[in-house]
């Protein structure tokens, strides 16, 4: 049975709202897509009866996101990140003393599982990956995605329009759908898990993840399941994920349902009992995704030359400590610090992305300009502070082509902020002294 809602106040001092269903040696956290109500879901019997299954192989964990049912209202049009709501993860987790779990993602919770997995593998025994994608959308190389037009008018206006009156299952869960009754319970959890206008806000970002970039940094059993004929997220997106994710496992189940609790689902729940019936501990990863950064003074040598050893002493430590606040401020780690240079990293890009564009403009203050430049990518960790790995590289590299004043990122970056805010310029695409292949970057505006 579902234990009493509890709430637990993250670092900003947002609440998330989360619940536990039984007991055992396996925590398991499942992340749906952003339709969420906990008090309601536990409502609905065709909910109610995966859940139950789900917990006899081990702790389940479910939870809010912010900005959806029980948790913390988020402004209108202030979607958090990504790496926003995985730290409602880390939050929920921290509260029940979990130190790793089993993480399954269903749908639009997959990209988050995906990133939880990658940047926190210390902290993810399994990942589970159910009728979800690495991008929604179709780009080169990637024939897996659909046309953005027929998203925009098959899924993103019909979502919008249909809002709130449970239309939708019709589509997602044919099977349960032909009852009318589940049609208005289905309406009642959408109009409890957040409004038409901040669904409108929200839904389109979903379209504009991708996280390809990711799934080879992946370390951990990885299961990826998917239903043959589901209209929503095609079986082809989950084809890709068990292709690029090392040793996945890929398992097709018949039907066409999306919702996680519709269709056949005891073969699928079958599926996953087996698959962690083998996770037992978590393993020890030290290779890690992350998000460089490295910013420099322009014109450092000939400002110190001009001002003299005290004078650009003192002008250093003013910038020395403007960059350490906004560090701390985007909660980044400090790398190493050489002369007028900093390197640091972050478990998000949109955070790490942030941090430069406001040490940029603080700076400013002390009539300087700076050039940064990030990557996101997989780093090879030595000790509490020190990384290591091509990744860092790519960030130099980046940083280096820089002009005073800006912001340059790499590809990996711009295609992991989906819902931020951040907007980006294409520059093209640059060769990388000592790098192999050619790399697209973006400046952030």
């Amino acid at each position: 049975m579902f234990e009493p809602v509890r709430y637990v106040a993250n670092r900003d001092g947002q609440y998330v709202a989360y619940q536990v269903m039984g007991s055992g040696e396996l925590d398991i956290i499942f992340i749906p897509d952003w339709v969420t109500n906990l008090e309601v879901m536990a409502e609905e019997p065709s909910i109610a009866r995966f859940f139950e299954t789900l917990s006899s192989f081990g702790r389940l964990i479910l939870f809010d996101k912010r900005g959806s049912g029980l948790s913390d209202p988020v402004p209108l049009g202030a979607i958090p990140t990504p790496e926003e709501w995985m730290q409602d993860i880390v939050t929920v987790m921290n509260d029940l003393d979990s130190d790793a779990a089993a993480i399954i993602g269903h749908a639009e919770g997959g990209s988050m599982a995906t990133l939880f997995a990658a940047t926190r593998p210390n902290r993810c025994r399994a990942l589970v990956l159910v009728d979800t994608c690495a991008r929604r959308l179709r780009a080169p190389g990637y024939p897996e995605g659909m046309p953005e037009e027929v998203a925009q008018r098959k899924f993103i206006d019909h979502g919008i329009r249909t809002w709130c009156t449970g239309e939708s299952a019709r589509d997602l869960a044919p099977d349960l759908a032909i009852s009318r009754s589940f049609i208005q319970r289905r309406a009642r959890l959408e109009r409890l898990a957040m409004s038409p206008a901040q669904f409108a806000a929200m839904y389109p970002t979903t379209y504009e993840m991708d996280t390809r970039h990711v799934l080879g940094t992946l370390k951990m059993p990885t299961l990826v399941l998917h239903r043959s004929d589901n209209p929503y997220m095609r079986v082809d997106g989950g084809r890709y994920l068990a292709d690029n994710i090392p040793g996945a496992t890929m398992v097709e189940i018949p039907g066409n349902e999306h919702l996680f609790h519709a269709g056949d689902t005891v073969a699928m729940l079958d599926a996953v009992g087996q698959f962690l019936a083998g996770t037992t501990e978590a393993q020890r990863h030290d290779r890690v995704l992350s998000t460089v950064m490295f910013t420099d003074i322009a014109g450092s040598t000939e400002l110190a030359a001009r001002m003299g050893d005290q004078a650009w002493s003192e002008l250093l430590a003013k910038h020395h400590a403007v960059v350490r606040a906004q560090l701390q401020r985007f909660r980044g780690k400090e790398v190493d610090n050489a002369g007028d240079g900093f390197f640091a990293t972050f478990d998000g890009p949109a955070r790490g992305a942030r941090c430069a564009l406001s040490i940029r403009d603080e700076v400013r203050a002390l009539g300087l300009d700076i050039r940064a430049g990030l990557h996101t990518g997989e780093v090879e960790r030595h000790g509490k502070r020190k990384v290591t790995g091509i990744a860092v590289h790519i960030g130099a590299r980046v940083a280096a082509l820089a002009e005073p004043g800006q912001v340059l990122v790499s590809r990996t970056v711009s295609d992991l902020v989906a819902g931020s805010g951040l907007k980006f310029s294409p520059l093209g695409d640059f060769a990388l002294k000592g790098v192999d292949g050619e790399w697209s970057l973006f400046e952030v505006l």
